[in-house]
């Protein structure tokens, strides 16, 4: 029986071509700047996102985190949705390493923070609050099903932050899907904020790495907090190659990932018991609930069982992320298994 593994668009290993590149990468020792493949993954970065500069790091986790530190001081307060990655998934680092209070306010059902609830929470001028000095948007939103944010509400939300003195950092993680989605320039979703970092191990396929991007000085201040962290790495133009890869010719398959996404959606709202609204999968991500009938993660592991590795995020809620190494035909037979295990179930 084939296993076809839904848990994550991180499973996905680098193409051929990708291993061609890392084997003939030409490297040097990047912490002192002088990996040719590692600067030419960075100023393609910063090329492709319209900003001044870029640096590379081994996680997404890393450069979120890099972000925080850069932007903002110990004691400091940011804004961040309910729902977001680096409050969910990234172990506290920003409070725990960054020192920094993370104020959560509710993201809606799209990925958005409302600009009210955002005005609301920015601390005046007082002896007794810490002061706010960061906003940070998700694009797209990993728990909000892929949910995309348009040029036109990242702009306004980043007008509104940047009237009260706030940079605003986005965590684009997935911002090539977005745009694919959108069938607009990544360049033009990630214009307002001061900060962006992507990943080129996710859909992308690259076995690791993340970059983040802005300013000449926001990148060289970014650079010390890397190595502090550990983060400085010595030949990493044997990953690095597989980065430009990635960015230069893996960003358009990502449309065969939504379709999937959206045809394993709709085939699931046909199964009785199953949860979901297909209209809320613009992307890679389909969230769902399984049937009353069976706990959330008696279900995924009946699903394992059956050759079908998904995630569950609690109670009945179950994550399933199109990628690369699955295919329509695939979908086909996930439905079905799901199907007959339902049936099982009464």
């Amino acid at each position: 029986m084939k296993i076809i593994d839904l848990r994550s668009d991180t499973i996905t290993p680098p193409t051929e071509e990708m291993r061609r590149a890392m084997v003939e990468a030409e490297v040097g020792d990047d912490v002192f700047g002088e990996d040719p493949t590692v600067n030419r993954l960075e100023a393609l970065a910063a090329q492709v996102m319209g900003k001044e500069a870029a640096l590379f790091a081994p996680s997404g986790t890393m450069t979120n985190l890099i972000a925080v530190l850069t932007h903002t001081r110990p004691g400091d307060e940011i804004i961040v949705g309910n729902e977001a990655h680096m409050f969910w998934y990234e172990v506290g680092g920003a409070s725990a390493l960054g020192g920094v209070i993370m104020r959560t306010i509710p993201n809606d059902e799209d990925g958005r923070l409302a600009p009210e609830s955002v005005e609301q929470v920015i601390r005046m001028e007082n002896v007794h609050f810490p002061p706010t000095t960061l906003l940070c948007l998700e694009n797209t939103h990993n728990r909000c099903g892929g949910a995309v944010l348009t040029p036109e509400y990242t702009g306004s939300i980043v007008q509104l932050a940047h009237q009260y003195g706030l940079p605003v950092h986005l965590d684009g993680a997935r911002i090539f899907n977005a745009a694919v989605a959108l069938n607009v320039p990544v360049s033009e979703l990630v214009r307002p904020a001061d900060s962006v970092c992507f990943c080129v191990s996710k859909g992308l396929s690259a076995p690791v790495g993340s970059l983040i991007c802005g300013t000449q000085e926001f990148v060289r201040r970014a650079r010390k907090w890397r190595k502090m962290l550990g983060g400085g790495m010595r030949q990493v133009g044997v990953i690095a190659a597989a980065g430009i890869v990635a960015v230069q010719k893996m960003v358009d398959r990502l449309a065969e990932d939504h379709t999937n996404a959206r045809k394993l959606a709709e085939g699931l709202a046909g199964i009785p018991g199953i949860s979901l609204r297909p209209d809320k999968v613009p992307t890679n991500i389909v969230n769902f609930e399984s049937p009353a009938a069976i706990s959330g993660p008696e279900f995924i592991q009946r699903m394992h069982a059956q050759g079908v590795k998904v995630t569950n995020r609690g109670g009945r809620k179950v994550r399933a992320v199109t990628n690369r190494m699955v295919s329509a035909t695939d979908i086909d037979e996930v439905l079905a298994r799901i199907g007959r295990l339902v049936k099982e179930l009464g």
